[in-house]
Parts: structure tokens; sequence; C-alpha cells
């Protein structure tokens, strides 16, 4: 008999693909249920028929996972066009699965074996209702047990499988399941091939399931064993495996536990075949699943932080863990929370050294700090400490720096900068890059107060730190960042007044601004009237010991002998290195020499600096000494001396470029003065009267208040390939100048000896004899000195002209306020512009 019942049984019972009298039954059986009275019902509402049926899913499964697969499958039902007797299939579903518990139908309460007749059911009615009443009462599982073995497969008993999966969750192949062999495919399992018995697909899943702790458990186990042996480990991944070992030993009593309850609720072994396993035993695979339900967590947590710690260490691998504490689930944050209280731990104590000590004991690299052991300590010696004094440390000159070593020069510097280095990528998250920064500092601090400045009050700084409060612990937070701040600011300071009280800082940089910007201006008047006459001779025909000597009365001569004495013996006169045809002008420089731990401030690219200010403030000045002469000489002597009515117009030529020049060079003087030098200076001393920030603030202060008035003075351009433009041109003037200067000089000398003899000539008239009379000129005018006179002086308007408009453009405000000092009554505006104007 063949009906549209029949692809509809090969379905949900595939067995009967293969025997086709247990099709015959079920179709029959289907037949009775059809012909029976469930057609009564069918005037109940769809909804009011899937509510009956979510009742009964939430009796057999009361999770509310069945209940909800149907309630979805409902609503695909109403959806779809292709039934139209949708109640009438609901009705006949639920009718047979619910067969038992509604007494209005006539059917039998359980489904024949294909093996058993239906007549010998049929032939005996009290035996009957007494199976229907045994059947109502017991378990569709143990139902189903009995069908299986009836057929002759029954299932393995599931106190074996029990004991199976115990062995799985600890890694170990058990009896009917084991771990699979193949390296590539360590999570698949091989269950039992033997034809004598079965395991259901539900309790294979179940079985995966669980044996997922084995796998997990294999591979932190694995992972703490090759750490035990594995030399250089970390101390931060060894706290890590004490955790994990820790973590492990709990999970051993769990599994010695239910191996307890396993062996105390079945004493004696039960065959594998026995007809009611879930009976037999205490402890099922799914009262199993639920114990280990928060240890699956665990593991797989623990398995995660395994596969981070292979490729990462130390400051790194805090951070792995702490970013999983970003997680919604408060298993995982509690959990994450434990592992990092005990995995950060070896930071702490490092931490907690490098912050109150100043001291790095990081031997496996894990922290943030990473010292540079090829720079050890160098300590600083006072030169008054020297058996000689401080001359002991110079080459030669009465006064002296600290020689030409280079093994004392910069070695603070050095230290501060390329000891210890900062590094992000082991910086944990929760300690944040701002407060990094500032462990950073406070630790380097602490170090060079105690080994480069050889503070011995350091201790009672420590002591300060450490009696502020705040714990340093991952479970205090809040209590961290106090601390941090705390120290940060008290290291901070000591060094501020080490710096400044100990080691006389502001003395020294006054001196540098005195001396090598010339801001002692009867020192630099009283030097440069020593030193001109030497300065313009030929420069290998200077020695060193007389431009010390001109140092030293220039000195004594002005209020710079006021100045402390240990200020006064750094400064030094010196000439550079100097080639063919060269003078003193190009050669001659003064220095200013430091020692530790002074040069981590003024280190050797600061004094380079402040050289190359020096050089170009000392041509300024050199250019206003001969400005200032000139025009003395051209507005007294010129008028006094010389009687050339033919010349006067040239003389009145003379001192208006004069007068040009000297407005030139007294406007540049302001500005490099006032409007650079002493406006960097005053916001320099702003930061120095606070006292906020670390020495890193300090050096960075210092280099600003420097770079900003070198790129001022020298009047750099920010644009590319335009930095040196207005340098090269400011030379030229001054070239300009002192051409000009000399071409005066030498005018002036022909225009005197002119007007002298022309005196003679009329004193021989008037009868007085004041010497040889001569009737020609004593020399003629040199030639084209008028022309050179015109060059010089046209030459220098056009270029004063040309650097105005360029000035007139600089990025720069105080540059562009230049422009308008030089060209304040637009005297420089360009010659079209005028004609526009007028």
């Amino acid at each position: 008999m063949s009906t549209s019942l029949d692809p509809l049984v090969h379905t949900f019972v595939p067995a009967s693909r293969i025997d086709p009298s247990l099709k015959d039954d079920l179709v029959a059986h289907c037949h009775d249920i059809l012909r029976s009275h469930i057609g009564h019902r069918t005037d109940s509402s769809f909804s009011q028929l899937a509510d009956l049926a979510k009742r009964r899913l939430l009796q057999l499964s009361p999770s509310g996972a069945s209940a909800s697969t149907f309630t979805a499958l409902a609503s695909k039902l109403l959806d779809q066009p292709v039934l139209s007797k949708k109640q009438e299939a609901i009705l006949f579903l639920y009718t047979l699965s619910s067969l038992n518990a509604h007494q209005q139908t006539s059917l039998p309460s359980s489904i024949p074996s294909h093996r058993q007749p239906v007549q010998a059911q049929t032939t005996t009615p009290q035996p009957q209702s007494a199976a229907m009443g045994e059947d109502r009462t017991r378990s569709n599982a143990a139902r189903l047990q009995e069908f299986r073995a009836q057929r002759g497969t029954p299932l393995i008993d599931e106190s074996a499988l029990v004991r199976d999966t115990l062995y799985l969750m600890q890694g170990i192949s058990g009896k009917y399941v084991r771990f699979a062999s193949s390296e590539d495919d360590e999570k698949s399992l091989t269950f039992t091939s033997d034809p004598r018995f079965t395991i259901n697909p539900p309790t294979r899943t179940l079985i995966h399931r669980l044996a997922e702790l084995g796998y997990l458990y294999s591979r932190v186990e694995t992972f703490v064993r090759e750490r035990e042996n594995m030399p250089g480990v970390g101390m931060i991944e060894q706290s890590l495996c004490h955790y994990l070992q820790t973590q492990l030993t709990e999970y051993y009593r769990l599994i010695a536990v239910l191996e307890t309850q396993l062996a105390s609720s079945n004493p004696n072994e039960n065959n594998a075949s026995s007809p009611n396993p879930a009976e037999a035993t205490g402890l099922s695979l799914r009262r199993l699943d639920v114990w280990v339900n928060e240890w699956r967590l665990r593991m797989r947590m623990m398995s995660v932080c395994v596969e981070g710690a292979r490729d990462t260490h130390g400051g790194a691998l805090v951070n792995l863990i702490h970013s999983y504490t970003d997680n919604g689930d408060p298993f995982i944050r509690k959990f994450t929370d434990e592992l990092l209280e005990e995995v950060s731990r070896p930071f702490f104590v490092t931490l907690h050294k490098w912050l109150f000590s100043g001291e790095l004991y990081d031997p496996f690299e894990e922290f943030f700090v990473n010292a540079d052991s090829s720079l050890g300590h160098v300590p600083y010696v006072h030169p008054s400490s020297l058996p000689g004094g401080i001359n002991q440390l110079s080459s030669e000159g009465m006064f002296p720096g600290f020689g030409d070593s280079d093994d004392m020069t910069g070695s603070s510097q050095k230290l501060w900068e390329t000891k210890y280095r900062f590094r992000k990528d082991m910086l944990p998250m929760f300690v944040g890059e701002s407060f990094g920064k500032k462990i950073f500092s406070t630790g380097k601090s602490l170090n060079f107060i105690r080994y480069s400045c050889l503070d011995s009050d350091w201790v009672i700084t420590r002591e300060k730190m450490s009696n502020t409060g705040g714990t340093l612990q991952y479970g205090d937070i809040g209590g961290l960042e106090r601390s941090i701040d705390a120290a940060y600011q008290l290291a901070s300071q000591r060094l501020f007044e080490v710096f400044i009280d100990k080691f006389k800082l502001l003395d020294h940089l006054s001196a540098l601004k005195s001396f090598l910007l010339l801001g002692h201006g009867d020192f630099a008047d009283q030097l440069m009237e020593t030193l001109g006459p030497s300065l313009s001779r030929p420069a290998q025909s200077l020695y060193r010991h007389n431009l010390t000597a001109n140092l030293e009365t220039a000195i004594r001569s002005s209020n710079a002998q006021k100045d402390p004495t240990d200020v006064l013996r750094r400064l030094d006169a010196r000439m550079l290195e100097y080639s063919h045809g060269e003078i003193g002008w190009d050669v001659f420089t003064l220095e200013y020499k430091v020692d530790p731990p002074l040069d981590t401030v003024l280190d050797n690219g600061a004094m380079e600096k402040y050289l190359k200010l020096f050089r170009h403030l000392w041509q300024m000045k050199r250019i206003e000494k001969a400005l200032d002469t000139g025009w003395l000489r051209v507005t007294g002597s010129a008028r006094t001396f010389i009687q050339l009515p033919e010349y006067e117009s040239e003389w009145h030529k003379i001192r208006v470029t004069l007068h040009e020049m000297i407005h030139f060079i007294r406007q540049l003087e302001a500005y490099c003065r006032v409007e650079v030098i002493e406006c960097s200076w005053n916001s320099l001393l702003e930061f120095l009267n606070k006292k906020d920030g670390d020495l890193d603030a300090l050096i960075e202060a210092h280099r600003t208040y420097l770079e900003r008035t070198t790129k001022k003075i020298l009047l750099v351009n920010p644009k590319p390939g335009k930095e040196e433009i207005l340098l090269r041109q400011l030379s030229e003037l001054f070239n300009l100048i002192l051409q000009f200067r000399e071409v005066t000089d030498t005018f002036y000398n022909y225009c005197l000896s002119e007007s002298a003899r022309r005196d003679q000539q009329m004193d021989n008239v008037r009868g007085v004899y004041t010497g040889a009379a001569k009737d020609s000129p004593s020399h003629d005018l040199p030639s084209g000195i008028l022309e050179r006179l015109q060059e010089c002086g046209s030459g220098f308007s056009e270029k004063v002209q040309t650097m105005v408009q360029q000035l007139q453009v600089h990025p720069d405000l105080d540059c562009r306020f230049l422009g308008i000092r030089l060209s304040f009554s637009d005297y420089y505006r360009p010659k079209k512009d005028s004609s526009v104007k007028s």
C-alpha cells in the first residue's frame, strides 16, 4: 500500500526505507490517527493549536529552546501558500506527539513493533491496557531505548560514556570515544565502530561539547610544561604559568570529585547494553555538562591567553590580557581581573623600584623602560675638588674651561637622553601613555639625581615619595595614578632645585646671554677696543695667549668683573680653524665651557648655536663701531680740517649714506636685542620661576629659547630653499658697509692731505713759512674713488630695499616688523610705488 504518507514516514523514520514491514506499520498507524476524533477539534484556531503545542514542548523541554524553534517554524508555516490545511497539519502533529496525554483518542499509546503481529495485541485486551498504563509513566527516551533494543542495536551504557568523557576532559582517549590521531585535526573525535552498540547523534554532540575541555586543557597544560623547561622566560610569563597551573590544579580536583561521584553511584560496572542507563547512574552526560559549564569558559579564556603569550611577553602580554576586560560578560571580566592581578605583580615590583628609587631591574626586558647597558653611571666631579682646581681640567688659558676632551663633555646629556628609552609597545593600557611618560621621567630624574648630580638628599626625596599615599596594584588604578602624579611632582621639583640652587643654572644662562650674546654692552665695547687692532691682522699672526690677555683686560675694565668667579673662569677666547688669507675678524670667537651635569641642558648643539650667534652679533658690533668711527671723522674732522669747496657735495653724499647705514645697523641691533633676545629670555625666566615639568621640559624650554633667538636673529625663512637667503643678503650689506668705510677713509686721507698742502701755499703767500711748499698737489685723487663711493652707496640702498621687501612678506611677524623699522618713513618704497603715490 503506497499512499502520500510514504514520503513523510521515509523522512522521519529512515529505517523504514529498507524495512517494508516497518513502513507499512507506521503508515497504518498514521491512518488510524487520521480516522480518529482529531477532526472534532479542527474548529480551534491556529493560534490556540500553536499554544497547545508550545505548552507540550515546554513540558518536555523546560529550557524553552524547542518552544522557540516551534514558534519560528509556525510563523514560517503561516506565510507559506502551498499548504491549505495548516490547522489540520498542526493538530495531526500535536496528536501524534501527545497521544498518551489525551483520553479522547482511541489509538494505542505505542507503536507496535514490526516484529510483533498486531493480532497479538488485540486478542489480549487486559495486558494491552496494562501496557498502555506503563507506557504513560515511562519517558520517551526509555521507550526509544526499548524500541532499539527490540531491533537488536542497543545503546552504549551512559555510565561507560560518562567515564570515557571524564578521560576526554583530561585530554586522554577513552574506550568508546577517542581523540583523532591526526595532528592536523586535534578537535575531531573517533567513536567506536562496534556493530553491537550505537551512540545516538544527540549524545555524540554532547560528548563533542564536553571533549572541548580536554582539547583546551591539553593546550594550556602543554604551554605550562614548555615554559617550565624553556630558558629565559620572563617574570610576567612565569606569573602567568603559575596562575594557569593553579587553575589546572583546581580543575584536577573537579575531575576527581566527578570520578568519585561516578564510582559511588555505579559501584558495579554496568554492562554496555543496560536497558535503562539513564536510571543506572546518578551522573549523566547532561549533568556533567552542567557541572563543567563554568570551567568551559575558564578553559577558553586560558587558551586564548596561551595563544597570545606565544608571540608577546612582558608589558605587551599584560596589555593583551587587559584588552579582554572590555567584555560585557561579568564572568569573563571577573576572571580577567583575577588573572591580571596575578600576572601584573612582577610589573608592579619593577615599577616600584623605578618610580621610587630610579633603579631598573628588568633582566628579561619586560618593562616599558629599556636601559642601554653600554652607558654606565658617570658621576659629577666638581672642579674645585681636584688637586689643581679648575685649571687642572684646562689645556691652556687664564680663564679655562674643562679641556677639549670628549670624555667629560656631553656625558650627562648622553646619559639623560640615550641611556633609557621609552617603549610604548610594552606599556600596559591601564597605565596610559601620559602616565607612562610621567613614570619614565620620574625614574630618570631620580637616577640622574643620584648618579649624575650626586645629590645626598635624594633619600629624603624618596621618603617623601613613599609617603604620598596610594598603592601600586592593578586592583586600585586610582591609587596608582595618584602615586604616579605625586612621585612625578616631587622628583621633578627636586631636580629643578638641584640644577638651579646647587649648580647655578640661571647664573650660567645669564653669563651666556651677557658674554656670548653681548648683553654686557660695556664689556663688548671694551673687548672691541682692545681686540680691534689685533683682529685686523692676518689670522696666522695671532696667538691665543694674547687674545686671553685682552679678554682679561676687557673684563677688568667693565662691569663684567662683578660676575661670579666660577662664571668668569669658564669664559675663554680662542680662534677657529682658519685658511690662508683670513684675518682675525674671521676666526676670533668667545667660548663658554660647562661641565657635567650642566651639559645636559647646555649640550654641544646648544653651545654651537651660542657660538654662531656670537659671531653674527660680534660682526654686527664691528660694523657699528666702524660706522661710529666714520661718522665722527666725517662730521667732525672733515669740517674742521678739510677746506675743499669742490668736494663739499661729495662729503654731503657721504654723510647721507653714513646716516642711512647707521640707521640700518641701529635698527637691526635694537631688533636683535629688544624684540628677540629679551623677549625670549623673559619667556625662559617665566618657565624657570614656575618650576613646572621635568628635566626634559627644562631642556625643551632652553632649546625653544635658543631656537627662537637663532631663527629671528639670523632671519631664517622656514620655506624650503629660502632658509638663509636673508642672512646672505645681510652679510653682503655688512661687506658693502666695510667697503664704503674703506673707500671713505681713502677719500678722507686724500682730502686731508690736499687741504694741508693748500694751507701751506696760503701761508707762503702771506710770508709765513710752515714747511716746504709744493707747487703741485702732493698726490692725485685716487682713480675711481668717487665712482666707488657712488657704487657702494647706491648698492647699499638697493640691497636694503630688496631686503625690506622680503622682510615684509616674511612668515615671522617680528621679521615683518623689522622691515617696518628699516623703512619707517617708506624710504625704501619701490620707485614705481613712489611714482604712483606722487
